[in-house]
């Protein structure tokens, strides 16, 4: 069976050990965690976490039967195909020595990013996009010379019917 990508997106209640729990599932079977998000909800207590994970569907499908026996879990949702939105953001250290700092500065426009800090011999750069935006700016920045990345993860959320 070949391993599929899936988001989860799992809804919580707001209370300490909550994640640890959530991650624990997943360290105790085994199961790998690409990336992870947490933040509160407009309900102050409730927070979603976007999780994202590989597996066949029968991993996947036993990942979210024990997600939704956790007590503390409200809902599990997977996140597929076209019907949800799916961002990431990343800060990017390159180093800005001045034959490329006019570069860089093209790429940041094209890409539509922020140049955030500015040093003597570095810019960093806030991207938000897709993965393969993300990927590609990162592609064009590694000639200049990346210093430093810290990246969120992905978070996603359901898209309204039209």
């Amino acid at each position: 069976m070949s391993l599929t990508r899936c988001v989860l997106s799992i809804l919580v209640d707001n209370e300490p050990g909550v994640l640890s729990r959530v991650v624990g599932l997943f360290g105790g079977r085994g199961y790998n965690i690409e990336s992870l998000c947490v933040a509160e909800t407009t309900d102050p207590g409730t927070s979603r976490i976007t999780l994202v994970t590989e597996g066949d569907e029968l991993i996947l499908e036993q990942i979210k039967k024990q997600l939704n026996k956790l007590i503390n879990v409200v809902k599990v949702h997977t996140l597929s195909g076209s019907d949800y939105v799916e961002r990431e953001m990343a800060l990017i250290k390159v180093g800005a020595k001045a034959p490329h700092r006019a570069e860089i500065l093209r790429i940041v426009d094209i890409f539509r990013c922020k140049v955030v800090d500015v040093g003597l011999e570095h810019y960093t750069i806030e991207v938000t996009g897709s993965k393969g935006k993300l990927d590609a700016i990162l592609n064009l920045l590694k000639p200049m010379g990346i210093k430093e990345i810290a990246k969120t993860g992905a978070i996603a959320l359901f898209r309204e019917p039209k």
